[in-house]
């Protein structure tokens, strides 16, 4: 498993920035994913419960709620993306020559973050449409089949984006999936930078406990899928 350096530019802030990459994937993003996932498994109660757990995180106001948005998710899922893209393209992709279980997760930790990433992104555009102004609205976000989510009066307009197409809904299952796997594979390898587990037996129980709470949350997200799919 061969981790090159990032960039030559990071010089000797290379060590502080993988750590910010490690910690900014950990809390807030990891955090926000758990919670996210969580909010949208209501709908499995129903409707009005899931539109009863967007209106508890609408509350705040939209000021607000657009300042927590940017400063606790949106700002540090970018700097964890693009620090993680650079260490994709850099490293080298030797799994075939190595296919040994630690080497097979780390090559699956990269391309899934690449998968979640595009995805978040385009997940983004398709509920909220990225830009709040009019203009925006008018003439990008609506045209393109943006900015679909209507979180105040009908919350479970979120079902109409999985279900938009076949190929929407086979987005949101790799998406989620990967998104998944790489947060909770993600822990286990955060455990290891920050000398949370450093022995070997630490390490497989570790190991262990992430892999299934990986599982119980992807059994789960695909169950909201389906709910969110065949909601009438």
């Amino acid at each position: 498993m061969d981790i090159p350096p990032i960039s030559p530019a990071f010089g000797r802030q290379e060590f502080l920035i993988r750590r910010l990459h490690s910690l900014t994937g950990l809390f807030p993003v990891g955090a926000f994913l758990v919670i996210h996932l969580a909010t949208n498994a209501s709908i499995l109660d129903g409707g009005d419960t899931y539109q009863a757990r967007v209106d508890q995180i609408h509350a705040v106001g939209p000021s607000t709620l657009l300042a927590v948005e940017w400063i606790f998710i949106f700002l540090p899922i970018i700097f964890h993306a693009l620090i993680g893209i650079l260490i994709v393209t850099r490293g080298k992709r030797n799994v075939i020559d190595y296919p040994y279980g630690g080497n097979v997760r780390y090559t699956f930790q990269r391309w899934t973050g690449v998968i979640a990433f595009f995805f978040i992104f385009w997940h983004v555009f398709q509920t909220r449409g990225w830009i709040q102004s009019p203009w925006w609205v008018e003439h990008v976000t609506r045209p393109l089949g943006g900015g679909i989510f209507d979180p105040k009066h009908a919350a479970i307009s979120s079902a109409d984006a999985v279900r938009s197409s076949a190929i929407a809904t086979a987005c949101y299952l790799i998406g989620v999936l990967a998104s998944v796997y790489h947060l909770f594979n993600g822990v286990w390898t955060t455990g290891i930078t920050w000398g949370v587990w450093t022995s070997p037996r630490s390490q497989r129980w570790a190991l262990v406990t992430c892999a299934g709470l990986g599982i119980i949350f992807a059994v789960l997200s695909v169950a909201t899928l389906v709910s969110m799919y065949e909601y009438k």
